[in-house]
């Protein structure tokens, strides 16, 4: 996957149940990352989350980018089931 993290808003899911890539902070991270989205193009996705204490720790899932010709933009497919928190990068032994 790639280094860069780029931000998505995770409830904004088309019908297929895969990330639109069109908020403002979406576009603000491929920009400042220079990255331009292609067909196939793998990328790691991130939310805002909390840990159980209230700090910080995003939401991290791995998406498969692809051009939506009938709603006219980018998405991502995600494997939902392999959401993890940021943390669980940081601390891969560690038990949440």
């Amino acid at each position: 996957m790639s280094q860069a993290h780029i931000y998505a808003d995770f409830q904004n899911l088309d019908d297929a149940n895969r990330l639109r890539l069109s908020c403002a902070g979406t576009k603000e991270d491929l920009e400042r990352h220079g990255i331009q989205l292609r067909q196939g193009m793998m990328l790691t996705f991130y939310t805002d989350d909390a840990d159980d204490d209230g700090r910080p720790d995003n939401l991290l899932a791995d998406g498969v980018v692809e051009y939506d010709e009938e709603a006219g933009g980018w998405v991502a497919t995600v494997d939902w089931s392999a959401l993890r928190h940021a943390s669980d990068e940081r601390h891969p032994n560690t038990a949440r």
